[in-house]
């Protein structure tokens, strides 16, 4: 599995890039299919690939696997979570990308690289997606023989990893902004329904929203989805402390 010659890696990228971002297009904010669509396409842009997973680090400790296109990348993050090294953590802590030619003869994780191998893993590459407070991804590539990665396989997946990093926060945000939106609908639904019954201001009528989900010990958003479904306001489900 070697390198690509150089003079066909350009409109290779980019007519995967293309792909990738119609097929993005189309996912209109589903997060995951978002993912999905990236470690898929990873897997035919990048020379040499045969895998493909994202990795969130949650809590700065715990690896979860995300869209991988085997078991390999699963089982993979299952091991850098549970001994705490390997290339992925270095590459969300420490390195924006780190390869890895031989799983089996690396050092700077003796205890995961061993493991590693075992598991099929012969050389990976991994580039950081995005770093946001406590929450951390990276974009994992992997080929089952050792040596599979050259630079321009290198170049290929640092320029594919930035082009992800866009595509997912703008899914991510997008998905954020419907959830925002479908609250907002649902409390004016509700606040609609008081303000023509009761004859009350949209202030008024959200004051007795806030009070009836005090009252009742409730989310305000519960209290408003109960009201729009029923027309009635909720009063019992009281809780006791």
């Amino acid at each position: 599995m070697g390198d690509h010659q150089s003079t066909g890696a350009v409109p290779h990228l980019g007519e995967t890039m293309s792909r990738v971002a119609r097929r993005l297009q189309e996912e209109h904010g589903d997060v995951e299919a978002t993912l999905a669509a990236i470690t898929t396409a990873a897997v035919a842009a990048v020379p040499g690939a045969d895998e493909c997973g994202i990795s969130y680090v949650i809590g700065r400790r715990r690896v979860e696997a995300r869209a991988a296109t085997s078991d390999l990348p699963r089982e993979v993050d299952r091991l850098q979570s549970r001994v705490q090294q390997g290339p992925c953590l270095d590459a969300v802590f420490e390195e924006e990308t780190v390869r890895v030619d031989d799983v089996a003869g690396e050092r700077r994780w003796p205890e995961f690289a061993q493991e590693a191998a075992a598991l099929g893993a012969g050389s990976m590459m991994c580039f950081r997606l995005f770093v946001e407070g406590d929450r951390l991804g990276a974009l994992n590539v992997y080929a089952r023989a050792a040596g599979a990665f050259g630079e321009e396989a290198q170049e290929i997946g640092q320029m594919f990893a930035s082009h992800a990093a866009v595509a997912l926060a703008g899914a991510e945000h997008e998905s954020n902004l419907r959830v925002g939106m479908g609250t907002r609908d649902l409390i004016g639904q509700a606040k609609g329904i008081l303000m023509e019954r009761h004859k009350l201001t949209a202030e008024q009528a959200f004051d007795v929203l806030a009070k009836v989900s005090q009252e009742l010990n409730r989310k305000l958003l519960d209290v408003a989805r109960e009201l729009a479904d029923t027309g009635a306001v909720p009063a019992g489900n009281r809780r006791r402390d």
